[in-house]
């Protein structure tokens, strides 16, 4: 298990702040990013957490998976390496 975490589902008007402070319940959040179209900078409704420890990402997974977040039941699970295309 890595401690990167896949967060699928969110809102449109979730921010970075909105994913560090939700995920901050779980542990200690190391990064958070919503990624965003380059031309249009809107989200693309998914992003990306990063806890500081396996233990903390799997307490996230378990704890968050399925909750509310900006009005938007979200997905947690754990980040897969990107495959190059």
């Amino acid at each position: 298990m890595t401690n990167k975490l896949f967060v699928g589902s969110l809102a449109w008007s979730a921010t970075d702040d909105d994913l560090k402070n939700f995920f901050s319940s779980a542990g200690t959040v190391v990064s958070a990013k919503v990624i965003v179209e380059r031309e249009t900078n809107r989200s693309k409704g998914y992003g990306f957490v990063e806890m500081s420890s396996e233990e903390e990402a799997k307490a996230a997974i378990d704890k968050l998976n399925g909750q509310e977040l900006n009005g938007r039941q979200i997905v947690v699970s754990e980040a897969r390496p990107q495959v190059a295309r």
